[in-house]
């Protein structure tokens, strides 16, 4: 009999196929002793692994590197190639081989329940997704150890596509299948923000996460749907069931296909107000899909990613060049640079890297900028540098009190005196702009419009905070509602006040390039959206079906309702 079970859909779509179980290798694991003469060959093994692993991540590595996978990819692989070399882990693995006399499996599995029980002491967001890392690096060696490193099946003769399910799944893992008819991902943990949603979206692949103990539930080979615009997974649909998602998909597919006719139309709603859909990048390696989608220019590079899992700090050139290109490829289009945004969930090695009781309230964005102004004012000349090459903007993250503007300023001009005093040719009027992520910034928007250029609102960073919830534990996801009625206001507050005093506003986060929020943003006033340049096209469509002066009234409506179910539903209303 077919069944039903639901989760939490993070990327859209339907796919029809094959279960294949991911091993979850770690419950596979057994103990036994090794005779004093085996330990050498033990050991041996144990190294053989680490050698192993350690090319499967330079081989995922390498295809970040060509472009060829969403590039926040590589920072998460040199993570888990740190991880690899820390002496934490494998030097105590080998030790417990030597000592207990030991099979490698059982050590490492020791050693990373140790670290995992560290981190779970300390609560704190980053330290969780450090221990996510520590898991997923010991369970890549205890699959070779194994000997089963999880290959996936051929293509099936009957035209249907895989559907991975696993306990959780990796960026790296997510785009390590790419060469392989993978139709979707189902996993036990997860949550619509998570690094492996966001990029199963890039990769425009079906996924539905969060469904717990879904890996118990599923066998080999059996056919499955999953519905990753509403969060189902049919579990053994009969031939009327798979016709009737077969067309649901085919109609997908042909919309989707319509879309790209809108590439060169301009996002204008049918009262004429134009809006403004720009993209967000990790590097000039996004620059094709910037393109291909038309997008009006660049509202958020993300230049945390030229620094994240390296051990020495990008140098000025390095930086330059990686700004400059971006620049010269739109040169009548803005491109808003973000300073780098550290700390929290993004850490830097080697001598930068730091402990923090909790680094998602510590010493991060713009606060970890300020403690290293060396640092910065490298960053800022590079930026001012590339100013010189197209529509360069440059905007600070996490600012909440006046005196950060301030010495950012300063820092600024600073390094304009600098490039002068070199006759380095940069663009003297450049702006700088602020993001608004903290709620004290939100409801303090006086001492922003007064120094600042522009605003932009990261609306992943304002709900977490404003909530309390860390989007990266599963157990308050759930808990992470965009909808709630105080990040409402929040949002809408700052679009307001920032029309009201003629300063550019725009949404970064993940609400700007999801349907289900556009038409209420539009009737919040927001002009400028910028996203994922895969979600450009669909967001365009919603923008030329929009009438604002019928939209407007409607969500002020709702910015006075304060109870949740009763907002979903008319904001549900709004797109229908």
């Amino acid at each position: 009999m077919p069944f039903t079970v639901h989760g939490l859909p993070v990327s859209q779509g339907i796919a029809i196929g094959h279960v294949h179980l991911i091993s979850h290798a770690l419950l596979e694991v057994n103990h036994y002793h090794v005779a004093p003469k085996h330990i050498e060959d033990e050991l041996a093994r144990l190294d053989d692994a680490v050698a192993s692993v350690h090319g499967e991540l330079l081989g995922l590595k390498a295809v970040t590197a060509a472009g060829q996978a969403h590039s926040e990819v590589g920072a998460f692989v040199d993570l888990q190639l740190m991880m690899l070399a820390d002496p934490m882990l494998i030097d105590a693995a080998r030790h417990l081989i030597e000592s207990r006399r030991c099979n490698a499996e059982w050590a490492l599995v020791q050693q990373m329940e140790h670290l995992v029980e560290q981190f779970r002491q300390i609560e704190d967001p980053y330290l969780r997704e450090r221990q996510a890392d520590v898991v997923q690096v010991i369970e890549r060696l205890v699959k070779v150890l194994l000997g089963h490193p999880g290959h996936l099946p051929p293509k099936r003769r009957d035209g249907l596509g895989t559907i991975v399910v696993a306990h959780d799944l990796s960026p790296a893992d997510t785009i390590g299948f790419r060469d392989h008819n993978i139709a979707g991902f189902v996993t036990d943990v997860g949550g619509p923000t998570s690094h492996t949603a966001i990029v199963a979206r890039s990769l425009k692949i079906p996924a539905v996460v969060g469904l717990h103990h879904v890996r118990d539930l599923l066998e080999d080979d059996e056919l499955v749907i999953v519905d990753g615009t509403r969060g189902v997974i049919i579990v053994g649909p009969g031939d009327e069931i798979v016709e009737e998602y077969r067309l649901r998909r085919s109609e997908l597919e042909i919309e989707r296909s319509k879309l790209n006719r809108l590439r060169d139309t301009r996002a204008t709603t049918l009262d004429g107000e134009t809006i403004n859909l720009l993209a967000n990048i990790e590097g000039p390696k996004d620059l094709p899909a910037v393109k291909n989608a038309n997008a009006d220019g660049i509202g958020l590079y993300r230049t945390e990613f030229l620094f994240i899992g390296r051990d020495t700090l990008p140098d000025e050139e390095e930086q330059y060049e990686a700004y400059r290109a971006v620049v010269k490829a739109l040169p009548t289009k803005p491109v808003t640079i973000r300073t780098f945004d550290v700390g929290g969930d993004k850490a830097l090695n080697g001598a930068h890297a730091r402990m923090e009781p909790n680094p998602a309230l510590g010493l991060r964005a713009v606060r970890y900028s300020l403690s290293e102004p060396k640092m910065f004012l490298t960053q800022l000349r590079a930026l001012l540098r590339a100013s010189a090459h197209g529509k360069l903007q440059i905007m600070v993250p996490m600012l909440a009190h006046a005196q950060e503007i301030d010495q950012c300023l300063t820092l600024v001009e600073k390094a304009k005196t600098e490039l002068r005093a070199e006759k380095i040719k940069f663009d003297e009027g450049v702006q700088i702009g602020g993001m608004i992520e903290i709620p004290a910034a939100a409801l303090s928007l006086g001492m922003f419009i007064r120094r600042l250029a522009f605003l932009s609102i990261g609306t992943n960073d304002l709900i977490q905070y404003t909530l309390a919830i860390d989007r990266s534990d599963e157990a308050v996801v759930h808990l992470y509602d965009p909808l709630h009625p105080a990040v409402l206001k929040l949002i809408s507050g700052t679009i307001a006040t920032g029309a009201r005093y003629g300063l550019p506003v725009s949404v970064c986060g993940e609400m700007a390039g999801d349907l289900t929020y556009t038409a209420l943003l539009l009737g919040m006033g927001l002009r400028n959206f910028s996203m994922h340049p895969g979600n450009i096209l669909e967001i365009k469509q919603q923008v030329l079906r929009s009438d604002l002066g019928e939209l407007a009234p409607r969500v002020q409506r709702i910015l006075k309702m304060d109870e949740p179910a009763r907002i979903r539903e008319a904001v549900e209303r709004l797109v229908g």
